[in-house]
């Protein structure tokens, strides 16, 4: 399934749309929201230096309206991570999802004239070297420019969404207690103190989340005093979720894709980090509206259990970076 980008031929003029728009840039990200966000400037350089191509994003669909937003992505071919994309061959592909050998395989397929990617000995591939400990943003914009692409780390932000936010949202403080995995869940009842006291501040609370994540916001709001109509996981795609971070007046969350949009959208945020190192995955720190607690070290991001770093963090602390 393809997704395009409406506005694509106004923002690129007179260019004709559809598979005779001339060649095909093919980026693969099939990844989260988060990632996505953070390979937003590297698809902007791409966009720059390829302006006659048409910029496939190989993704879940469920992203494009943040991709289109993003002015660089012209369609989304619905992919699944790791999968090769749909039908149709690319003149130029970029791996922007890892350092293979899956990822080069699935982007392979597309059968390009040129690859771009990071070295890989079982493909195999010659490029830029794969560095362990790199932030996710700057990584992918090294691959380009070590590759002759010049690509701005800094081109993180997003225009404010065209879309209706959520009611209630508009000022709000929001509260997003879940994430990907229990590792970087920081306890409900910690949430829900926040939320308490944000609440008694005079400043109103909503709570996001997926569906999957509705009981435990629910969990939070009851525990926080806030009546049922706070609780806006599970009524939300993406791009109610986007407008609701573009309007509220802060946001509380995990290191989890939420986090993301706030840098992305300019909302002053507190995010806690656990097993992974905001070094690594969090906003610039030059971006002064984002606090980011960490009690250092590193785990396991995908562990069933609260990671002991993130459980560090107290309710004062996160008040305090608030503050």
């Amino acid at each position: 399934m393809a997704v395009s980008d409406p506005n694509a031929g106004q923002r690129r003029g007179a260019r004709a749309s559809g598979a005779a728009a001339g060649p095909v840039l093919l980026a693969y990200r099939a990844l989260g929201l988060g990632d996505l966000l953070c390979g937003i400037p590297a698809l902007r350089a791409l966009r720059d230096a390829f302006p006659q191509h048409r910029l496939v994003l190989a993704a879940p669909t469920a992203l494009a309206p943040l991709a289109a937003l993003s002015g660089a992505v012209d369609e989304v071919r619905d992919t699944a991570p790791l999968a090769v994309p749909g039908a149709g061959r690319a003149d130029v592909a970029v791996n922007l999802h890892g350092r293979g050998p899956e990822s080069h395989r699935a982007v392979l397929a597309a059968e390009p004239r040129q690859l771009l990617a990071f070295a890989c000995d079982e493909v195999p591939h010659d490029g830029p070297r794969w560095r362990r400990g790199e932030h996710e943003v700057h990584r992918w914009c090294r691959l380009l420019t070590e590759s002759g692409i010049p690509a701005d780390a800094s081109r993180l932000d997003l225009p404010a969404p065209p879309w209706p936010a959520p009611a209630g949202a508009e000022g709000a403080t929001l509260i997003h207690p879940g994430a990907a995995s229990a590792a970087r869940c920081w306890p409900a009842a910690r949430w829900a103190a926040v939320a308490r006291a944000e609440r008694e501040a005079g400043r109103r609370v909503v709570v996001t989340g997926s569906a999957a994540e509705r009981p435990l916001a629910e969990t939070v709001a009851r525990r926080a005093g806030l009546p049922a109509a706070a609780v806006l996981a599970g009524r939300t795609d993406l791009r109610a979720l986007a407008a609701a971070v573009a309007s509220a007046a802060r946001l509380f969350s995990g290191d989890t894709g939420i986090a993301h949009l706030a840098t992305a959208l300019g909302t002053p945020s507190v995010v806690l980090f656990g097993p992974t190192p905001p070094a690594e995955w969090g906003p610039p720190p030059e971006r002064r509206r984002h606090v980011v607690l960490h009690r250092g070290g590193r785990g396991d991001p995908h562990a069933d259990a609260p990671d002991p770093g993130l459980l560090a963090i107290t309710v004062g602390d996160v008040l305090a970076a608030a503050a």
